[in-house]
């Protein structure tokens, strides 16, 4: 498995839902789990159903956030960057629009509505190792279009 590149907020999010799945969630699910067996027909019982469900989901979930955890590399803002790197700060203009910012991050961290998108996308693919005042052209899924790299830092 690909490590993956989490920022230290990130990081310590991740770990936040794992103990909180881990304790609290755990708890509340076995406790439902308990109290649908105690009210008789467990196979009409849909409470029983749902809560096993339930406990499925955050196992699978608690396994998928141990192995990103174990295989992740934590990435550091290291100041003022001339290329664009995972964790640079990224402003574009795409064809005479309002500039926007991103910070590049990996997949797991991607969310482009918080400004951070993915070092995998189509867009931080094409930013990553060029500089300000750089023209790119994005191959996206919808078709190519072209930004203008504004600022890297």
């Amino acid at each position: 498995m690909p490590p993956s590149y989490l920022t230290p907020e990130g990081h310590q999010k991740l770990q936040d839902e794992l103990e909180y799945l881990r304790t609290t969630k755990r708890l509340e699910v076995a406790e439902r789990l308990h109290e649908a067996m105690e009210g008789g027909e467990l196979i009409e019982d849909a409470e029983y159903e749902a809560a096993k469900n339930e406990q499925a989901f955050i196992e699978g979930r608690i396994q998928e956030l141990e192995r990103l955890l174990a295989n992740c590399r934590i990435i550091q803002e290291t100041g003022k960057m001339d290329t664009v790197q995972i964790a640079a700060k990224v402003t574009i203009q795409e064809n005479g629009n309002d500039p926007e910012t991103y910070t590049i991050v990996g997949p797991v961290e991607a969310n482009p509505r918080d400004g951070k998108i993915s070092n995998e996308s189509p867009l931080g693919q094409a930013l990553l190792n060029h500089r300000a005042g750089d023209t790119v052209t994005v191959e996206a899924p919808s078709g190519s279009f072209t930004v203008n790299i504004v600022k890297v830092r």
